[in-house]
């Protein structure tokens, strides 16, 4: 009698679509897509608005892990950078003071999408910790390159650049937290 070889579990929801390079391509490309249609949703909170481009960020991280994650954000800057305007508010070019952040992206899509690969967005606990992790990984790039190209100290940094998106960040990972697990649940995996 034969061993039946174990079915591959899916690392992350992307792995769900069979194919392999052309879909890897087009999961690329279409996590840039999103990403430059999220940059350009915009939802009146307080104090800031809430766009969708972090939030776009970590789930592609999610969905398509580590390396296509990483690899979607690094077409999306370097089109933008092109002149595609589809940095946040329709914007494109190297992006002054807060194109840190659009860098720290390349650097938290690949973390989230890492830690989704391990697991980390199975439930809804650990999927927040790790849309956490993803946004500190922004921060991180955005706040140096944000007091370097402004001459703002860190507390004027943190006042621009972290404070007034955290309450939205808050309500993206809240969402997220909700939206993977359930994803996962409803494929059966």
């Amino acid at each position: 009698m034969a061993n039946a070889s174990p079915v591959a579990r899916p690392a992350v929801l992307s792995d769900l679509i069979p194919g392999s390079r052309v879909r890897d391509l087009a999961l690329v490309a279409g996590g840039a897509a999103l990403t430059g249609l999220a940059a350009q949703l915009t939802f009146p909170m307080w104090p800031v608005p809430v766009t969708g481009q972090t939030f776009a960020v970590v789930l592609v991280g999610a969905a398509l892990g580590m390396n296509r994650a990483a690899l979607s954000m690094a077409l999306y800057m370097l089109v933008g950078v092109a002149g595609v305007p589809w940095f946040q508010g329709g914007t494109s070019g190297l992006g002054g003071p807060t194109i840190g952040y659009v860098i720290g992206f390349i650097a938290a899509a690949a973390i989230v999408g890492r830690l989704a690969e391990r697991g980390g967005d199975r439930t809804v606990l650990r999927t927040a910790g790790t849309m956490v992790l993803g946004n500190l990984t922004i921060y991180a790039f955005g706040l140096p390159v944000l007091m370097a190209g402004t001459g703002l100290g860190l507390g004027g940094a943190l006042a621009a650049g972290v404070i007034p998106f955290l309450a939205g960040d808050a309500l993206k990972i809240a969402v997220a937290a909700g939206l993977l697990p359930a994803a996962w649940k409803l494929s059966g995996r």
